[in-house]
C-alpha cells in the first residue's frame, strides 16, 4: 500500500485501494472501540477524503455505525464511529484428534455460543458431513440470519500444504493426509472457508478480540494436542512460506533426545508435549493412579478420541498436580522448563515484547507454566538490558483456536470473501492470507 492509501491495482473485483483503505480503517475502529473521522486519518495516514468514501461505504454496508458525539474541544463536536457488531458473524471450527470444538462470534469478536463435540468419525468425509450439520446447528439455534454469516474458519493442527491438506500429520490425524478438508467443508455447508493452523488462529484471536491490549507485535504459544506458536506482527499474521511459521514444538532441545512423530529428535514436543507427559505419567503407577490412568500401554495403537486422549490424559495429570500430588506436580514442571527454554528461543530469534500462553493445556495447566516461562525469560532472555518479556495466560485459552478461527473469517472480511477471492495454488507468497475456499 503506497503512502497515499491508494495504491494501483485491483482486488477482488474492485479497486485495491478500496480493500486495502477498508481493511485499515476496519482495524482501526474495531481496536478504538469508538473514533472518530479526524481520528481514524491520524491513525491511518489517509487523506480525509479517502477517510470519508471509505466510512460512506462502511455504514452503507451495515459494518459501521455512528455512535454519539465526542466530548467538545471549543469547536464542532466530532461524531464517533463503532463496528456494528451484531452486522456480521462467523463460524470458527478447531479439528483435534480429541473432538471439534465450534464458535459462533460476532462481527467484534465476541463469542455468541461455543459448543465441543468430542471424537468424532475417523473417516474424513463422513466427519465433514457432521461438521456441517454441526454449523449449521450452531447459527439455527441462535437465530442468526444465514444471510450474516461470512464464513467458516478452519483451524488444524498441521502441518498444512497448500492444497489444503495435512501432509505431515501427527499419528492420531493419518487418515487426513492429503485431504482437501477446506473445499470439503465449504461444499458441505455453501460457506466460505478459511483454513489455518491452530496456533496462528489463536494467535489472531487474540489480537482481534482485544486480548493483548494495544500491543500489536507477539506470540501467543499454543499447548493443545501438541506444541506451537502463532505470530503476530504489526496486527498481521506471519504464516511463513506454507503457513507453518511459528513451530516451536518442533525446535530441537536435545539432539540425542526422544524420536519426535515429524521425523526428527529431541524436539521440544517429544519431551514436553501432552503426549510425553501422559506417557511420563503411565510409566509411574503413583503418578497414573493419581490421576486416574488406567488401562492401555500408551503406545499409538490405543484409543484417541474421548478420555484416552493424550490431551485428555494431560489435563488430568495437571488435575492431579493441582489437587496437590508432588509427583505429578513435578512431571509438569519438567515440562514446564522445556517449553520455556523453546519460548526463550523464539523470543531471541523475533526479538518479542509479549507472549500469551493459550490453548486447551494451558487452560488446565497456565498456572503451574506460567512462572516458569516468566522465570527463564527474566533470567536468561538475550535482550533482557533492553527490554523485559511480559508474559501471561489467555483468558480464553480453551476455546482459543475455534475462536480465532472465527476471527480469520472476520479479518477476511476486509477483503472481503464474499467478492471472489481466491488465492492460487503457486502463489509465491503465501503469508499475506490465509486459504480461502468455498
Amino acid at each position: 500500500m503506497s503512502g497515499s492509501g491508494e495504491p494501483n491495482g485491483r482486488t477482488g473485483g474492485r479497486p485495491a485501494f478500496h480493500a486495502n483503505s477498508r481493511a485499515a480503517v476496519l482495524d482501526v475502529i474495531r481496536a478504538a472501540g469508538t473514533i472518530s473521522r479526524v481520528g481514524l486519518a491520524e491513525a491511518t495516514g489517509f487523506t480525509g477524503a479517502t477517510i470519508s468514501t471509505v466510512v460512506r461505504r462502511l455504514i452503507d454496508d451495515g459494518l459501521v455505525v455512528e455512535t454519539g458525539h465526542a466530548e467538545s474541544t471549543g469547536g464542532k463536536r466530532r461524531v464517533l464511529l463503532a463496528l456494528n457488531r451484531s452486522s456480521r458473524y462467523a463460524v470458527g471450527v478447531h479439528l483435534d484428534q480429541g473432538g471439534v470444538t465450534y464458535a459462533l462470534t460476532n462481527l467484534g469478536g465476541s463469542v455468541v455460543a461455543r459448543v465441543f463435540r468430542p471424537g468424532g468419525s475417523p473417516d474424513p468425509e463422513a466427519m465433514v458431513a457432521g461438521m456441517s450439520q454441526e454449523i449449521a446447528a450452531l447459527i439455527e439455534g441462535v437465530g442468526v440470519p444465514v444471510d450474516r454469516v461470512l464464513g467458516a474458519g478452519l483451524a488444524v493442527p498441521g502441518p498444512l500444504t497448500r492444497g489444503g491438506g495435512m501432509r505431515l500429520t501427527p499419528p492420531a490425524m493419518r487418515r487426513w493426509e492429503a485431504f482437501p478438508l477446506d473445499r470439503a467443508l465449504g461444499a458441505a455447508t455453501g460457506l466460505p472457508v478459511v483454513l489455518d493452523n491452530d496456533a496462528t488462529a489463536s494467535a489472531l484471536g487474540e489480537h482481534w478480540s482485544g486480548g493483548v491490549g494495544g500491543t500489536t507485535t507477539f506470540a501467543a504459544v499454543y499447548l493443545g494436542t501438541g506444541i506451537g506458536a502463532g505470530l503476530v506482527i504489526n496486527g498481521v499474521a506471519h504464516r511463513g512460506v506454507s503457513g507453518n511459521a511459528g513451530e516451536i514444538g518442533h525446535i530441537c532441545l536435545q539432539a540425542d533426545g526422544p524420536q519426535c512423530w515429524c521425523g526428527a529428535r529431541g524436539c521440544t514436543e517429544a519431551l514436553a508435549g501432552p503426549a510425553a507427559v501422559a506417557e511420563a505419567a503411565r510409566a509411574d503407577p503413583a503418578i497414573a493412579a493419581a490421576a486416574g490412568l488406567t488401562g492401555g500401554d500408551g503406545g499409538d495403537d490405543r484409543p484417541r478420541s474421548g478420555p484416552g486422549t493424550p490431551a485428555a490424559e494431560f489435563a488430568a495429570v495437571a488435575r492431579a498436580a493441582l489437587r496437590g500430588d508432588a509427583g505429578a506436580r513435578a512431571l509438569l514442571e519438567g515440562s514446564a522448563r522445556y517449553l520455556a527454554l523453546a519460548v526463550r528461543t523464539l523470543a531471541n530469534v523475533m526479538d518479542l515484547e509479549h507472549v500469551v500462553l493459550t490453548g486447551p493445556g494451558l487452560a488446565v495447566a497456565g498456572s503451574l507454566y506460567l512462572p516458569v516461562v516468566e522465570d527463564e525469560l527474566s533470567r536468561t532472555f538475550f535482550a533482557r538490558g533492553a527490554h523485559g518479556v511480559t508474559v501471561r495466560l489467555s483468558e480464553s485459552a480453551a476455546g482459543a483456536p475455534a475462536i480465532g478461527a472465527a476471527a480469520l473469517v472476520l479479518q477476511s472480511e476486509l477483503v472481503p470473501l464474499r467478492e471472489g477471492l481466491r488465492l492460487p495454488e503457486t502463489m509465491p507468497d503465501a503469508t499475506a492470507r490465509p486459504r480461502v475456499t468455498g
